[in-house]
């Protein structure tokens, strides 16, 4: 399959789980996210993509509150209109979301801030392989900014699902580090 049947199958397998089945599996990845980051206390700086419900992604909403709990740096990011680039945002605790015009939850109000201050990197994704390799909608907006980060910064993706074999992979495409699952946690 080329990428775009690959998307397509993926974007079907979620709309077709049951709100019941997508809250199930939500609750099972948040827990496994709270522990693998129980387990990491010194990556302070978390980048953390935010759910487009009519994507039916995962609810990484209840990840936010518990990283303002822990007192950890929360960001999130924002495309740069006319370019592939995003702009890191801050998301301060307890902050108003709205949608932007992709339906993506945005803070009311933030901050822009360098790279710099990311150690890990929760990336959306719809499928991911057995190496790491990542397929998302396909505009290469976290390419282009995954790319830009020290190296060091853990990538982690997000899945309702299990990894294929091996996705078709382009010279561009950064892999991830980490696939969190609500069987397990995938290390590449």
């Amino acid at each position: 399959m080329d990428k775009s049947e690959i998307r397509k199958k993926y974007i079907l397998k979620r709309a077709n789980l049951s709100d019941q089945e997508r809250s199930a599996l939500d609750k099972s990845i948040q827990k496994k996210v709270f522990d693998f980051l129980q387990e990491r206390p010194q990556l302070q700086g978390i980048h953390l993509f935010l759910p487009i419900a009519r994507q039916h992604e995962i609810d990484t909403l209840p990840i936010l509150q518990s990283l303002w709990e822990k007192e950890r740096m929360v960001f999130t990011s924002k495309v740069k209109r006319g370019s592939l680039e995003m702009d890191v945002l801050t998301i301060p605790r307890g902050v108003k979301m709205i949608p932007d015009h992709w339906g993506i939850p945005i803070p009311e109000t933030f901050d822009v801030v360098g790279l710099e201050a990311i150690d890990l990197v929760f990336v959306p994704l719809l499928a991911y392989d057995s190496e790491g390799g990542r397929i998302g909608f396909g505009k290469g907006y976290y390419d282009v900014f995954l790319a830009k980060l020290r190296p060091n910064v853990l990538k982690v993706g997000l899945s309702f699902f299990p990894p294929e074999e091996r996705l078709p992979k382009e010279s561009h495409d950064i892999s991830l580090d980490y696939c969190i699952c609500p069987e397990k946690v995938f290390t590449f």
